[in-house]
């Protein structure tokens, strides 16, 4: 079991290499498991899963803090040596709130956070995706910055500017969190390889993309060529695994028996990620009378 320092440190050391990497989504102890023994390098907990794994609800910021928080270290708790980044959202509220949201998720042993420059939650009016001013979001950071206790836990500066207000606002704000102290650079919303250049050309720190899947700049070699260390892609395993709950209890409800499930051949992989070898051991180490 690495420490949760260590794993930091690996989170870095991705942020600070020559490639980019596509992390595992992860939402609870055993999704974070599996995706530590499959050998991602690390993984991603986001708000939206979140949300999902916690409430059953989408991804419109009503799930707290501390709800969020907990999910994190019940994740965390459940790995070796996976690295987990998290999507922070808008760290909850204002630059005080972002504080706080920073020193819950490195209690929680998060790797890293990231703070995103979005109106949130979503306000009354027209619907449209806005942002908050550029000072506000430095100030957001700052805060973050300022709790950090492990100077190992990486803060990261997130934006949607280039789908919200454009390239050019992209490349001021791009300027201003090079200097804000933050670890990394996060962007939602580049589709095209013309808006990742702009915002790479003025880049001083590692870039973090979400939502490259189906556009031109999904290639992570040409990816890694502009400073991208890590590409998110799409929260699959959670909406992979509802399925085949869904589609278990709708055939039992109808009359299937068990036996008849279409499951996959019946493997150990229940009793790796359930860590059933340890248990057993610890059970004969310290139940057991010992000869």
């Amino acid at each position: 079991m690495s420490s949760v320092t260590e794993r930091r440190q690996s989170l870095r050391r991705i942020l600070t290499g020559p490639h980019c990497v596509h992390p595992g989504s992860v939402y609870d102890a055993m999704s974070a498991r599996i995706a530590e023994e499959i050998g991602f390098e690390m993984g991603m907990y986001a708000g939206s899963t979140a949300s999902l794994a916690v409430l059953g609800a989408p991804d419109l910021i009503v799930l707290t803090l501390t709800e969020f928080a907990d999910q994190a270290r019940r994740i965390c708790r459940a790995v070796k040596r996976l690295p987990v980044l998290c999507d922070a959202d808008h760290g909850y509220g204002n630059a005080l709130n972002a504080r706080r949201t920073a020193e819950e998720l490195e209690a929680a042993g998060i790797a890293g956070m990231t703070l995103e420059d979005t109106v949130l939650p979503r306000p009354y009016g027209d619907g449209k995706v806005t942002l908050i001013s550029l000072e506000e979001g430095m100030g957001k950071v700052r805060a973050a910055l300022a709790a950090r206790d492990d100077p190992a836990f990486v803060i990261v500066a997130r934006s949607g500017v280039v789908s919200v207000t454009g390239v050019e606002d992209a490349v001021r704000r791009t300027k201003a969190y090079n200097e804000s102290g933050a670890d990394a650079l996060f962007y939602t919303g580049i589709r095209t390889r013309a808006e990742l250049e702009a915002v790479a050309a003025v880049a001083k720190l590692p870039i973090i993309l979400g939502g490259v899947e189906g556009t031109e700049v999904n290639d992570r070699a040409y990816l890694a060529a502009h400073g991208v260390r890590i590409a998110l892609q799409t929260h699959a395993p959670i909406m992979a695994a509802q399925r085949a709950v869904y589609e278990t209890l709708k055939a039992l409800r109808d009359g299937v028996q068990p036996k008849d499930l279409p499951l996959p051949p019946r493997d150990d992989l229940m009793a790796r990620v359930t860590r059933e070898g340890d248990y057993k051991a610890w059970t004969k180490q310290y139940l057991e009378p010992q000869t």
